[in-house]
């Protein structure tokens, strides 16, 4: 996979998906806003960091607003899966 720019990430230039039910999405994700209060079940990306590496208390919802990349900027999420709310997978 090529890497991409963070204003093509940003801008959504490879398209988005609407994740906004509990299947799980087991495609390469560059970026994830979040839609409204959200409760992942499941966030990894392809270097083997777990939610909890990325939300410091899983079990909460995180707001609205928050955007979430990987740390590193060459490798993408491999799976998101939701307990509650929606996000805008940005791929």
């Amino acid at each position: 996979m090529a890497v991409r720019t963070w204003n093509e990430i940003l801008t959504a230039a490879a398209g988005t998906v609407v994740l906004n039910d509990t299947t799980a999405y087991n495609n390469p994700v560059s970026a994830i806003y979040v839609l409204e209060e959200t409760i992942f079940n499941v966030l990894t990306d392809a270097a083997g960091n777990l939610k909890g590496d990325y939300i410091t208390t899983p079990a909460t919802a995180v707001k609205a607003g928050a955007l979430i990349t990987p740390f590193d900027k060459q490798k993408t999420f491999t799976s998101v899966d939701l307990t509650s709310g929606s996000v805008v997978l940005i791929l």
